[in-house]
């Protein structure tokens, strides 16, 4: 990651008084709307900004290009958009707020109303979702195409109904 005053941003948040994780919601919110490339300014001046954005950026294919002082205590982190990887899904089922089993029970009925070969999207927060799904599918023959982290324990997982 580069200290540059060179970059350039195609639009600007100013999330400064918010404290961690407020910046890295805002740049996950904004980003989401910004076409592949494009670069987003985030101006912070909460301390865990740097880590919690770099990790951020890690898991979601998007990209911390460099920091810029904007002013005293505040700091300027350039973010690229990622690339939007291609996913096809049949149908979608959002399962956020719901506990597990919730999701897996809910995935299980959907799957088996679908053809043989659809793709089932979950999204799911249950903070154990992402180990018992895995395990899940597994166990019953459920393909599990790939499983995308959203953010901290949120995951979209692709599940393809084997028979």
């Amino acid at each position: 990651m580069a200290e540059s005053k060179s970059l350039q941003a195609h639009v600007t948040l100013d999330v400064t008084g918010t404290t961690c994780p407020g910046p890295v919601l805002g740049v996950r919110k904004v980003i989401s709307e910004l076409a592949e490339g494009e670069v987003l300014l985030l101006l912070s001046d909460c301390p865990g900004t740097r880590d919690d954005l770099a990790s951020w950026a890690q898991h979601t294919g998007n990209e911390l290009l460099g920091t810029e002082r904007i002013r005293e205590g505040v700091t300027g982190y350039y973010v690229r958009r990622g690339r939007r990887a291609e996913r096809h899904a049949d149908v979608s089922l959002d399962m956020r707020g719901s506990v597990c089993p919730g999701p897996i029970l809910e995935a299980r009925r959907m799957l088996a109303s679908m053809p043989v070969g659809s793709v089932l999207k979950m999204a799911s927060n249950c903070p154990g979702a992402k180990a018992d799904v895995a395990d899940w599918a597994r166990v019953t023959g459920v393909e599990l195409i790939e499983t995308v982290e959203l953010d901290d324990h949120e995951w979209e997982f692709y599940l393809r109904r084997a028979s």
